[in-house]
């Protein structure tokens, strides 16, 4: 009876232990699948940094690669730009056109002071389609680029609209209306004469050479004896009488793209206004303060040249409408002698008197001999 407990405590022991050894595998099994997964909860994290880290790398070269597509779109639009003027213009001097597009974009920026750059040949290199730069006093073309093109001139027309006024012997203290007829119904321009403002012809004139007052042009030839269309007839007679041969006029004020010229014929234009000491003095005023509906309104002069101390300007006028571009003429004195400038069709806005500025610091560079041997009797 004593062995069958005994047989049966074996039993259970054995029992036991094979519990426990199948218990063990089970628990080894948990830890090992704890262990492998561990490491792999590692390694996706560690690619994780690396997909982040080559994320960073491409998303600066699609920044850069955008950078560059902008930088590539600026550069053909500068280029264009640059390219244009000389495109609208057939070009006298291959070299000289060449030079200005090829030239550092410094020396062509739209800036009032910019530094002066030379070409191949040693001519400045200007931002204008097209230029005339003449000794007035002798003669002597000092520079030139297209001097025979004929372009449209905006409003340096309102050297000629003076001259007529002028030439008519009108009374300069009669009242003249600004009414319906001034009003710019082709290019939509704005004025600050509004209609009914009554000034004397005198101040119409001014304003007109000073501020390049379109209405007080347009009033000017409305009042001339026969009207306007008597006003242009007579603008074309008297371009006829300067030798203008390129030179036509459809209206007084210049927004007709119509109205147009030549470098070489604005030259002579320049010259024959000179000869007004009314256009002298008009335009090249700084400023006139006139009565408008009560007010007291201030015009100033569109060249800032006429104000700066280092330039001595006799005559003076600009212009501007999308088709001339901006253009410029004066008359100013370096070294005792009349030079004569005429730049058209510059790009921006103030190309134009940095293209002035260029002109004269090249002629004190580099063409002060000519200038300097001029004799002083000479010409008128």
């Amino acid at each position: 009876m004593k062995v069958r407990p005994l047989i049966a405590a074996i039993a259970a022991m054995f029992a036991l232990q094979s519990g426990l050894a199948t218990a063990a595998p089970k628990a080894s099994g948990k830890a090992a699948t704890s262990k492998v997964a561990k490491p792999a909860v590692k390694k996706a994290a560690a690619k994780a940094p690396v997909r982040k880290a080559a994320a960073k790398p491409a998303q600066k070269k699609a920044v850069a690669a955008k950078s560059a597509t902008r930088g590539a779109k600026a550069a053909s639009r500068a280029s264009a730009r640059a390219k244009g003027p000389a495109m609208r213009v057939s070009l006298r001097k291959p070299a000289v056109a060449a030079a200005a597009i090829a030239a550092p974009a410094a020396a062509l920026a739209d800036e009032p002071d910019t530094p002066l750059a030379l070409d191949g040949s040693g001519m400045p290199v200007l931002g204008s389609s097209a230029f005339y730069v003449i000794n007035q006093r002798t003669g002597e073309v000092l520079l030139e680029r297209n001097a025979t093109e004929v372009l449209p001139i905006a409003s340096i027309t309102k050297l000629m609209t003076a001259m007529v006024v002028l030439d008519a012997g009108l009374g300069l203290s009669e009242p003249i209306v600004i009414n319906e007829a001034d009003i710019d119904q082709l290019k939509g321009t704005g004025s600050r004469l509004a209609l009914g403002t009554t000034l004397s012809r005198e101040e119409m004139l001014q304003l007109a050479l000073m501020s390049s007052e379109n209405r007080a042009a347009s009033s000017l030839a409305r009042h001339y004896p026969g009207g306007e269309e008597a006003f242009v007839e007579a603008m074309n007679v008297k371009a006829r009488l300067l030798g203008l041969w390129n030179t036509r006029f459809h209206d007084s004020t210049g927004l007709n793209p119509a109205n147009v010229s030549s470098p070489r014929d604005l030259a002579k234009l320049v010259a024959a206004s000179a000869s007004y000491p009314l256009i002298r003095e008009f335009s090249t005023a700084h400023e006139r303060y006139v009565p408008v509906h009560g007010r007291m309104l201030r015009f100033g002069n569109t060249n800032s040249l006429v104000r700066s101390p280092e330039w001595t300007i006799s005559v003076s006028k600009t212009g501007y409408i999308s088709e001339a571009g901006r253009c410029l003429v004066m008359q100013t004195w370096l070294h005792q002698q009349p030079v004569v400038m005429v730049l058209m069709d510059s790009y921006g806005r103030y190309t134009r008197t940095a293209d002035a500025k260029r002109v004269r610091k090249w002629l004190e560079q580099t063409a002060i001999q000519r200038l300097a041997a001029a004799p002083q009797g000479a010409g008128g």
